[in-house]
């Protein structure tokens, strides 16, 4: 039989500093539930030897190897700006 959690879901609320209608605090406080009931379900199982992992399957990042080779000199860097001040880019001011 599931277990039926007392959330006072208004508390919760305050905690995080959010105002709830009566009906957002029902809904929430359904779906906190079921969470919880959901989480009471995993902890029915024996995992000891088993390792944290943060994905079902392993991941692996594929990159190339980190081999230096020419760039772009400044000029050709800077040749398509529109505007330039002192060899670098000169873009709209964008805070007051």
């Amino acid at each position: 039989m599931p277990e039926v959690h007392q959330i006072d879901i208004h508390h919760v609320a305050k905690l995080a500093r959010l105002s709830l209608t009566d009906d957002e605090a029902k809904r929430y406080e359904s779906q906190l539930d079921g969470i919880l009931t959901y989480i009471d379900t995993l902890t029915r199982y024996n995992l000891d030897g088993v390792e944290p992992t943060a994905h079902a399957m392993p991941v692996f990042d594929v990159l190339r190897a980190d081999e230096a080779r020419p760039g772009f000199t400044q000029e050709q860097a800077l040749s398509n700006a529109p505007k330039r001040t002192a060899d670098q880019f000169q873009i709209s001011k964008v805070i007051e």
